[in-house]
């Protein structure tokens, strides 16, 4: 597994003290590119030869949101190629050796000329250690919503900040978004997301405008960031309770 040594800091916390959501996202996502590039498939490898991975799923389970100025291990481990799919596994844990957060993903290899999935090259796997499967409870890809009964939110538009080195929403901007329509019984105090699933359709540029719509299950909500049409770039799932219950 590669991993990296990081310490939470101000800049990544949330009202509570806690490290945010998005910012764990981030941290997962830097670890993949960090793995990459030390691995010699990183971006200007993949820039020269017209390719970029593009994140179809993330699946994120959190058991305890480190606290400022606390120490994190932060892993990735690629356990398979199928085609042009990728799949990962991420972990964060304390210094003490406490599992804090761990993930699941599922990358699609593209050709960014030909905007077609393309397989991964013989040096490209080569340059990847295969490692074991992280055993967790895997949930489905596809993120089912209801036939009716959602609720629309304020549109917004895609600004440069939301982009990222292939000029499409970054994946993380996405779950961000998605965040500031969680309903209000999410945000309850002790409340806090303990499982997030986001599944991603179709690929927003700039100037985009992505239209939310809300839909509300009990302890969970499914917030469907869409086109003007009503097709979804993203769907995203969030598990909200208190992190001392049982999942």
């Amino acid at each position: 597994m590669y991993t990296f040594h990081s310490r939470i800091r101000y800049s990544e916390i949330d009202n509570n003290g806690c490290l945010s959501l998005g910012s764990l996202l981030d941290y997962f996502q830097d670890c993949s590119t960090f793995h990459s590039e030390d691995a010699g498939v990183g971006l200007e490898y993949l820039k020269e030869r017209h390719l970029a991975w593009v994140l179809s799923a993330w699946q994120i389970v959190v058991e305890r949101y480190p606290g400022l100025g606390e120490k994190v291990d932060i892993g990735t481990v690629p356990y398979a190629f199928r085609g042009f799919l990728g799949y990962r596994n991420f972990v964060m844990e304390s210094e003490q050796g406490e599992r804090l957060a761990y993930a699941n993903t599922l990358w699609t290899l593209m050709d960014m000329e030909k905007m077609h999935p393309a397989r991964p090259g013989t040096e490209m796997l080569e340059a990847y250690e295969i490692g074991e499967k992280l055993p967790m409870d895997y949930a489905p890809r596809k993120i089912a919503l209801p036939a009716s009964g959602g609720a629309g939110m304020e549109a917004l538009e895609v600004k440069k900040h939301h982009l990222d080195t292939n000029n499409h929403v970054n994946n993380g901007q996405y779950i961000r978004i998605a965040l500031e329509c969680l309903p209000a019984e999410c945000l309850e105090e002790g409340m806090s997301v303990r499982q997030m699933r986001a599944e991603y359709k179709k690929q927003a540029h700039l100037g985009d405008r992505i239209y939310p719509v809300v839909y509300k299950n009990g302890g969970k909500a499914a917030v469907s960031l869409n086109n003007r049409e009503g097709q979804p770039y993203c769907i995203v799932e969030f598990d909200c309770r208190n992190m001392g219950e049982e999942s």
